[in-house]
């Protein structure tokens, strides 16, 4: 055979070799859930607790990638769910990976008990993982309930078999409405495992705590490198692999089979296993280490002890330090080891030990030298989380000495420090002399202040500010000293410090194993003022083209790692243009409440001499807590110049972002925004706070410019927080306002102590915009506002009378107010409520709401309002306008028992110039435990449109009401055009105008939501009528696949009467003839689905007449809401006007074939003339007062020429 024929002939048969080794290593139980990809698809860690080539769970899979909910036996248990489609009580308002209400995460049910009930997850079955592996994950712990989360509501152990469980992770069991990300240290497990996941509790509600978004990083044993051999500065594995050298005899099976800890002769190893190895436990201190073991700790309260030794084994010893039961009497702890003999620096004593520093009781550990003087040779500050942590220290001495380990404790709730695992180098060898010390070290200097709370909180309290002085800030001549090497990866942080050159802090080298970043860290700081801010110079320089990354972090002590607040990846030049390498960075802190920490985080891809990571000149700058600057316009604020005298609060889930192009002030400035249906957007609020202001003897107002935006756009609110941080609110709106910016005026009621104003959005929609601009803040009262919720206040209005109007709601009313308010459709929201039982009101007499002055203008402006009114005889309902001089004039009236539901109302304002208040009077008439109420008076700045008038979209919604019914609809209808529109897609232009400057309503289809959710838009209360024709123009492409269906509706039930399903552009005409014996109202419904949209413009309905224009009787009287002349004015004008539509519509209509009673679907057809607008007949259909109830239509279809 010839020799490049032979040579072929052995590569294929090695390469279907190893394709045959790799195909049954894929098919065997060997290769499941270790980590490595032996399928081509990855088939083999599929539902391993995680799946597939990312290892990641997001548990929107049923299956849970093979979790197991273990059975309780009680009734709190973990479960997978959604947090539905508003922002509950209790529990996430989104899953983590999506951020939206359909998307899934485990969760607990609610309990209540008398004793703690426990629930646990399992993984499944996990052949074995790395020192460098991590579980991180997502997890959310919030005692909505206040009962209290209990001591340890959420843990994680690791079950071997034959093996008591290891606790491997405990967070913090602080409250905070808000996920949080952790990672679980789970370190070399060598044989089979599962991860157990509990929570326990006795009391709380549902969702209180869960979980979501868990990967595995870094878990796999070293695979074979791409070449055949093992680079020389590296070991290799027998089982494949290759490990540094720095990783041989460490104490830690890196190879997974043993390798790297193999040849190990000379080195003095102590796993204490066998008791302390010639380590001295005695100490001069009374607190004492002790060797232990976790069982011998506790066996049945989590937070007490490490959880588990080195090896992960929870009856494996180790040395331990905490706070005695009988309390602490000293702070530190020492041990040493026996004298060891002189060594220099070409063959130093290497000591590798790990170290377990966990919770508040961890103040640190120090390895100090002890020959004729004690100095120290390592230490690491604080607690390190859960997690055995690996430390090297390398020891020069020319005389005989020994090794003290000395731990701080603090004097907190739980936690410790272990030490495990240590390995003495061959070079540490045994002395027989022993060392004598000189001198006694002294002890560490008292603090200047007993309160630990002041030190480093930006506030000289001690002589030459001495509690400042290592804080971190580099202009204090020890400052840099404040920072402290928290990394326990392969690189740290090294503070370089000479009398010649400038001290700043780099990245170096670590003899850490695990894969995470270099971490620096301050002391506590804070709590700060608003515009503190840290100001450094940082450089990443070297011979490479990318250096790394660098990184800055908060870490609040009550709401843990904050996400970064800045970075930096690349280069910053190259090292021998040292000076012009340096960049200066100036980042805000802003307003802190807790206190916290600083930490710079960096990565190098490699460690000098090829890359410097450096960090010098820190300073802290404003950071007082009581410091806020004073600024040009105060509170008074377009942003265009930053946010003014506004803040960001840190403390809640979100920020609000400053975007150009969309604001109110010039149309291409700036305003504040906070989008819901961004994917990054996760937790229940983003808030903007004001400065501080002074008490305030009178009453203030706040007025600015608003956007609600969206089919589910959350919600935005003004609050007022008190000097005790209790919250107030002070007005509200919600669900989907259009595309338009809305003007709010906000009373602020005087205040005797200093308060902070509050910018609220809340994250109960997730499909949506919030933006605010221009706001204003003055002093004196608000002029009446164009729109009272009366959420939180009353806007101003005042009462007189026989009796008071009342500022109620669902809770607060009594048995026979309204249950719901209009604006939110809840018990929680307010209304304005009389009482009008004869007890309370007798006949005759009344009760009056009068509104605060409004100045008059030479236009006409329509009053709308909703009422509610029930029971028999409630009262006679009338609203007057009352000038400044002169008579009032009723503009309105009801005096019907309309049933439990809230029913539209408005009327016509005409003053001139003279400036009036609105009067809502109430009459009692007898009636038993009924009552009057109304919500949501808007003042609109045009005249009222009648109720069958053809709404075009252009001055909003007319009488077309968006529901706030979470049982009938999910989602809102909103009003848009094709100018402003930048996020939906929407028609090319309205069918009013043409244009894209019209305006129409719409609905779209988004993954923010979920599928087959609807939306409502109702008329008001219309009378019975023998004929009502309904016209109106929808828009829907062929790509969409929403659905428009229109009902009728009264007494809670529907009757369909037209379903459009397919469509396609463009503007369609659609006509429903409607007959009923009962009061109804027209409802429009928009369904989900999952492209396009569907859009509504031009609706209008014509009550006496069909679609066929043929006159009919109305068949219930219409009620008059005009007073006097002007009444019999309008009817006049209405029947004039009436005489006219008919001719226009005989004029249009006469040369159009009868069509036949029904409606297909199929028979629309496009509009073909030029002129776009249907002139509608004008209606005699005053309607300010509905009725209830419905009977059968009949639905027909017009094609128009």
């Amino acid at each position: 055979m010839p020799r490049f024929q032979r040579s072929t002939f052995l590569l294929l048969l090695s390469l279907q070799f190893v394709y045959a080794s790799w195909s049954s290593l894929c098919e065997t139980p060997e290769g499941k859930c270790d980590f490595v990809c032996d399928c081509s698809d990855c088939a083999d860690e599929q539902n391993c607790g995680y799946s597939g080539k990312t290892f990641e769970c997001d548990f929107e899979d049923a299956g849970l990638c093979g979790w197991t909910i273990e059975p309780s036996g009680g009734e709190y248990t973990w479960e997978r769910v959604q947090s539905g489609d508003h922002l509950l009580d209790s529990g996430p308002s989104s899953d983590y990976t999506t951020g939206t209400p359909t998307g899934w995460f485990m969760s607990v049910s609610a309990v209540g008990t008398a004793f703690l009930q426990r629930s646990n997850i399992i993984s499944p079955e996990i052949k074995h993982s790395s020192p460098t592996c991590r579980l991180r994950l997502r997890y959310f712990l919030w005692d909505s309930g206040h009962t209290g989360l209990g001591s340890t509501p959420l843990w994680a152990s690791i079950h071997q078999q034959g093996s008591e469980e290891a606790i491997v992770w405990r967070p913090e069991a602080s409250s905070i409405r808000s996920w949080r990300e952790a990672d679980i240290f789970l370190g070399r497990i060598s044989s089979p495992f599962r991860i157990h996941l509990y929570t326990e509790r006795s009391e709380g509600r549902k969702g209180d705590v869960a979980l979501d978004q868990l990967e595995f990083l870094d878990c796999a044993l070293p695979s074979p490198p791409p070449g055949i051999n093992c680079s020389a500065e590296m070991v290799t594995c027998r089982r494949g692999g290759c490990v540094e050298q720095r990783q041989v005899c460490d104490g830690t099976d890196d190879c997974g089979d043993g390798t790297d800890e193999e040849s190990c002769d000379g080195y003095n190893r102590c796993d204490f296993e066998e008791g302390l190895c010639n380590w001295d436990l005695r100490s001069f201190s009374k607190l004492k280490w002790i060797r232990t073991n976790q069982e011998n700790i506790s066996r049945t309260d989590p937070l007490k002890g490490p959880g588990r030794d080195h090896s992960n084994s929870a009856s494996g010893h180790f040395l331990y330090v905490t706070v005695p039961d009988s309390g602490l009497k000293m702070d530190w702890a020492s041990f040493q080891s026996p004298p060891l003999q002189p060594t220099n620096s070409s063959h130093p004593c290497k000591m590798v030990m790990y170290t377990h520093q966990f919770g508040p009781r961890s103040g640190g550990l120090t390895v100090l030298v002890a020959q004729r003087l004690l100095y120290p040779a390592w230490e690491r500050g604080g607690a390190l989380g859960d997690l055995w942590a690996k430390a090297e220290v390398e020891i020069v001495s020319n005389s005989t000495f020994q090794i003290l380990i000395m731990a701080a404790i603090r004097d907190f709730a739980y936690g410790g420090i272990g030490v495990d695992s240590i390995v003495l180098s061959p070079e540490c060898r045994r002395s027989s002399e022993n060392n004598t010390l000189e001198t006694i070290p002294k002890p560490p200097k008292d603090p200047c202040i007993d309160d630990p709370e002041k030190m480093c909180d930006f506030n000289a309290d001690c002589a030459e500010a001495e509690d400042e002085a290592k804080c971190g800030d580099f202009s204090y001549v020890e400052g840099s000293s404040g920072w402290t090497d928290a990394s326990v990866g392969s690189q740290g942080w090294v503070l370089h410090k000479n009398a010649t050159a400038k001290e700043y802090l780099y990245v170096a080298e670590a003899s850490g194993q695990q894969l995470t970043e270099a971490q620096t860290r301050t002391p506590l700081l804070g709590p700060t003022g608003p515009v503190c801010s840290l100001s450094f110079d940082f450089a990443l320089t070297g011979s490479l083209d990318h250096i790394g990354e660098l990184s800055l972090r908060v870490i609040d002590s009550l709401l843990g790692p904050s996400p970064k607040l800045w970075e930096f990846s690349g280069k910053t030049g190259a090292e021998e243009k040292k000076e012009e390498a340096w960049q200066q960075a100036n980042i805000l802190i802003g307003h802190r409440k807790h206190r916290f920490q600083l930490a710079f985080e960096a990565r190098a891809v490699k460690t000098q001499p090829y890359a410097w990571i450096k960090v010098r000149n820190v300073q802290f700058i404003n950071c007082h807590t009581d410091y806020y600057p004073a600024t040009p316009t105060g509170l008074s604020c377009n942003f265009e110049e930053g946010l003014c005298s506004w803040y960001q609060d840190n403390s809640d889930n979100f920020d609000w972002s400053l975007v150009t192009g969309m604001d109110h002030t010039i149309g291409i400035g700036s305003s504040l925004v906070v989008d819901m249906w961004s994917p990054s957007l996760l937790g229940a609020s983003g808030r903007l706070v004001s400065f501080l202001q002074p008490p305030a003897s009178t009453e203030m107002c706040l007025t600015f410019f608003y956007k609600l935006y969206g089919p589910d756009a959350g919600a935005l609110n003004v609050k007022l927080m008190d000097g005790l941080g209790y919250e107030v609110i002070l007005w509200t709106r919600s669900g989907a306002h259009g595309n338009v910016w809305h003007e709010a005026h906000c009373p602020i009621p005087h205040q005797l102590t200093d308060f902070q104003l509050m910018f609220e959005a809340v994250r109960s929609g997730f499909d949506g915009q919030v933006a605010i601009d221009d706001v204003t803040f003055l002093d004196g009262p608000c002029a009446m506002p164009r729109k009272c919720s009366f959420e939180g206040q009353m806007c101003g209005y005042s009462s007189y009378g026989t009796v008071k109007w009342l500022h109620r709601n669902g809770h607060s009313s009594t048995a026979s107010g309204p249950k719901l308010d209009h604006t939110l459709g809840t018990e929680l929201g307010y209304y304005m409520m009389v009482n009008t039982d004869r007890d309370v009101l007798p006949a005759g007499n009344t009760a009056v709401l009068v509104s605060p002055v409004r100045s008059g203008t030479t236009k006409t402006e329509c009053v709308t309002f909703w009422y509610h009114m029930k029971e028999e005889n409630p009262g006679y309902l009338r609203v007057y306008m009352k000038p400044e001089k002169g008579e009032r004039v009723q503009i309105f009236s009801a005096n019907l028992n309309q049933g439990d539901e809230w029913r539209h109302g408005q009327g016509n304002i005409s003053s001139g110039l003279v400036d009036w208040q609105l009067e809502f009077e109430v009459t009692g008439s007898g009636g038993k435990s009924s009552h009057a109420a109304v919500d949501d008076i808007s003042v609109l700045a045009h005249p009222c449109e009648d109720y069958g008038a053809m709404c075009s979209m252009e001055n909003g919604m007319c009488i077309w009401n968006n529901i706030q019914d979470s049982e009938r609809d999910k989602l809102d209808w909103d009003l848009t055009s094709r100018e402003t529109e930048e996020h939906y897609p929407v028609p090319p232009e309205d069918h009013t105008l043409g244009t894209e400057r019209g305006h129409f309503l719409f609905f779209p289809s988004s993954n923010r939501t979920a599928a087959n959710q609807n939306t409502w838009i109702l008329s008001p209360h219309l009378p019975a009528t023998q004929a009502t024709c309904l016209r109106f123009w929808a828009y829907k492409p062929h790509s969409s696949d929403c659905q428009l269906r229109i009902w009728r509706l009264s007494g809670g039930l529907t009757n369909e009467l037209l379903r459009v399903t397919k469509l396609g552009g463009p503007w369609k005409l659609f006509e429903v003839n409607i007959t009923s014996a009962e009061e109804y109202q027209i409802v429009f419904e928009g369904i989900k689905g999952t492209a396009g949209f569907v859009a509504l413009d031009d609706i209008e309905y014509t009550v006496g007449f069909d679609c066929a224009t043929r006159v009919t009787k109305p068949t219930t009287k219409l009620p008059d809401n005009t007073g006097g002349i002007a009444a019999s004015v309008i009817v006049v004008l209405l029947l004039i006007g009436t005489l006219v539509a008919l001719l226009v519509f005989y004029l249009r209509t006469n040369h159009v074939s009868p069509v036949p009673t029904g409606f297909s679907n199929e028979g629309y057809d496009s509009e073909p003339t030029e002129d776009r607008v249907t002139i509608p007949p004008v209606q005699n259909h005053p309607m300010a007062a509905g009725f209830n109830n419905v009977s059968v239509p009949e639905v027909r279809q017009r094609e128009e020429e």
